[in-house]
C-alpha cells in the first residue's frame, strides 16, 4: 500500500489524501473571519452618517450589514454541513464550532448596532462626536487584530498548532486584549461625558447614547472572547 502511494504524482497524492480524509475546514475558516471583519469595517460609516444626520445612508448601511451577516452565516453553516469526520486535524471538530460561534457573534453585534442607529433618528451632541468616532475607530482595530490572528489558522494546521507560528498568533492575541481594555477606557470616558452634558440632554438621547457605546462595547467584547478561545484551541 505505501509503496503504490508512493508511486502517486504530487497533485494525485493530494486527491487521494482529500479522498480519503477530507478537505481542510480552515481555508473557509479564515474566510469566514474575513466575512465578519467585512460587517465590522461599517461600523465607522454608520458613525460617521449618524453625526452628520445622514439617516438614508444608515438605513443603506444597516441593509448592507445585514448582507454581510447572512452571508458569514451561510458560510459558517456550510463549514458545519460539510466539517469532515474523516480528516486529522490538531483539534477537535467540537472547539472548530465553538470557535465558529464565537466570532460569530462578532458579527451580531454589528447587526445590533445598526439596528440601533436606524430605529431613531437622534442627534450626537457636537462634543461626543470626537469621542464616538474614536471609539468606533478602537472597535475596528480590535476586529482588524482578530482577523490577521484568524488568517493565521491555516499555517497552524501545518506546524499542528505548535513551535513558532503558534507563539506569533499568542502573541497577537495578548495584544488584542489590550486593545480591548482600552475599547473599556473608551467606554466609560464617552459614559461620563455623557453625564456631564445631561442638562443639555433628554433621558431618551441619554439611553440611545448609552445602547449605542453598549452595543459596540459588546462587538468589542466578542472580537476578545474570540481571540481567547483562538488561545485555548492552541494551547491545549
Amino acid at each position: 500500500m505505501s509503496f503504490s502511494f508512493s508511486l502517486l504524482s504530487g497533485g494525485n497524492r493530494v486527491s487521494l489524501i482529500k479522498e480519503l480524509f477530507g478537505e481542510s475546514p480552515f481555508s473557509s475558516l479564515v474566510k469566514h473571519a474575513r466575512k465578519v471583519h467585512e460587517c465590522v469595517e461599517l461600523i465607522c460609516p454608520l458613525m460617521d452618517a449618524i453625526i452628520d444626520e445622514d439617516y438614508e445612508r444608515i438605513h443603506q448601511l444597516q441593509d448592507r450589514v445585514s448582507q454581510l451577516e447572512y452571508e458569514a452565516d451561510q458560510v459558517k453553516n456550510a463549514i458545519r454541513e460539510h466539517l469532515p469526520r474523516r480528516y486529522f486535524m490538531p483539534v477537535e471538530r467540537e472547539d472548530l464550532d465553538n470557535f465558529l460561534h464565537h466570532i460569530d457573534s462578532v458579527a451580531d453585534g454589528v447587526e445590533d448596532f445598526a439596528v440601533v442607529l436606524f430605529i431613531r433618528k437622534t442627534r450626537i451632541h457636537p462634543d461626543l462626536c470626537e469621542e464616538f468616532k474614536e471609539f468606533a475607530g478602537q472597535v475596528l482595530k480590535l476586529s482588524s487584530m482578530l482577523t490577521a490572528a484568524a488568517e493565521d489558522l491555516e499555517n497552524l494546521v501545518e506546524t499542528s498548532f505548535g513551535g513558532a507560528e503558534a507563539k506569533s498568533v499568542l502573541e497577537k492575541i495578548a495584544s488584542l486584549g489590550e486593545e480591548e481594555w482600552r475599547c473599556d477606557r473608551f467606554q466609560r470616558r464617552i459614559s461620563i461625558h455623557i453625564y456631564d452634558l445631561e442638562d443639555e440632554l433628554d433621558p431618551i438621547t441619554i439611553a440611545f447614547y448609552e445602547k449605542m457605546l453598549r452595543t459596540l462595547g459588546e462587538v468589542a467584547n466578542a472580537a476578545e472572547n474570540t481571540g481567547e478561545f483562538l488561545r485555548t484551541m492552541i494551547v491545549k
